[in-house]
């Protein structure tokens, strides 16, 4: 039986990750943060039916002794590295503690490895934000990077520090750059899952508009139950590298919406407003993955199209709204 080690297992790729590992006979070790509300930190994890089958284990990125002893401790075959602050809005709000976490707290995890356990396979989330202000119309493993946000400036060093560990240290260490990817279990202070959110809430009669920034920016989405298929393939080839992982297709946040709209009968045009507050102090206007070399080398391709992933969206949270009434 092979051993994963996740961190940020509580979110919605490691609880995604941790499924798609059980259902492949792993031995599942989530890392979490010591926390007052644990009792409820395991919801994603409880959605999928796999809580009582991973064991949960507390430890931190910014505690380097506790990923040493952790990783001594289990040995892992597998180590995927999601735990970060990963909210571009929040990063503007604390680039410090962006800083700290996702990008040094990848070092510490990197640094950890080398000292306790080298032979094992390290993954790390590493971003489409990374690209930022493009210099290509779809992106791939050779296109420049520009970030555009302490959040994606963080995302750069820890993509880097593993190159680095792998190059230096000949570490097992590949990096997907990971373009967006959503699911029912999206944190609700992201766009996609605040309007499939909002449009529950309307048509459950709970609300009667949805407040949105810019409706223009445009995104590769994908479904993230596909994506952690490509995290784990990388982990599987002879030769540790990097992947961009993407769908190959953008649309708008408007195109988004008209979708979750639509799927429940209504007009967007009718309930969404639109508050400047809610923009980027600098803005990212569009990311659209080249998905090519994970094509060909992972044999790997998105495969829920965007409105079935939309309406999945929407209907767990007309479930989540209807059973709270």
């Amino acid at each position: 039986m092979n051993t994963a080690f996740i961190t940020g297992i509580t979110g919605q790729d490691g609880a995604y990750l941790a499924k798609f590992l059980l259902e492949k006979n792993y031995r599942v070790i989530g890392m979490i943060r010591r926390s007052a509300s644990s009792d409820v930190i395991g919801e994603r994890l409880r959605w999928l039916g796999v809580l009582d089958h991973v064991e949960l284990v507390d430890g931190n990125l910014t505690d380097l002794s506790s990923l040493i002893r952790l990783l001594g401790q289990y040995k892992p075959d597998e180590v995927y590295n999601f735990a970060a602050q990963s909210f571009v809005a929040t990063s503007w709000q604390q680039p410090l503690v962006t800083g700290t976490v996702t990008g040094m707290g990848a070092a510490n995890m990197l640094e950890a490895l080398r000292i306790a356990h080298p032979v094992g396979r390290f993954y790390q989330a590493s971003s489409s934000e990374m690209f930022g202000k493009i210099q290509a119309a779809a992106q791939s493993e050779t296109t420049p990077f520009y970030p555009r946000s302490p959040y994606a400036a963080a995302k750069l060093y820890a993509h880097w520090m593993t190159v680095n560990y792998r190059e230096s240290f000949g570490l097992y260490a590949s990096s997907g750059i990971l373009f967006n990817h959503e699911s029912p279990l999206r944190g609700i202070e992201f766009v996609t899952r605040r309007i499939t959110d909002g449009v529950a809430r309307i048509k459950l009669g709970l609300a009667d508009h949805l407040t949105l920034g810019n409706l223009g920016a445009r995104r590769d989405w994908g479904h993230a139950r596909d994506y952690v298929k490509a995290m784990w393939l990388m982990l599987q080839q002879d030769v540790p590298d990097d992947y961009v992982i993407a769908t190959g297709h953008d649309a708008t946040v408007q195109e988004f919406c008209n979708l979750a709209f639509g799927h429940v009968g209504l007009d967007a045009s009718a309930y969404i407003r639109v508050d400047s507050a809610r923009l980027r102090p600098a803005e990212v206007d569009v990311l659209r993955g080249d998905p090519a070399k994970a094509n060909n080398a992972l044999h790997w391709h998105a495969e829920t199209p965007l409105p079935a992933l939309v309406a999945e969206m929407v209907e767990a949270d007309l479930v989540r709204h209807g059973r709270a009434r």
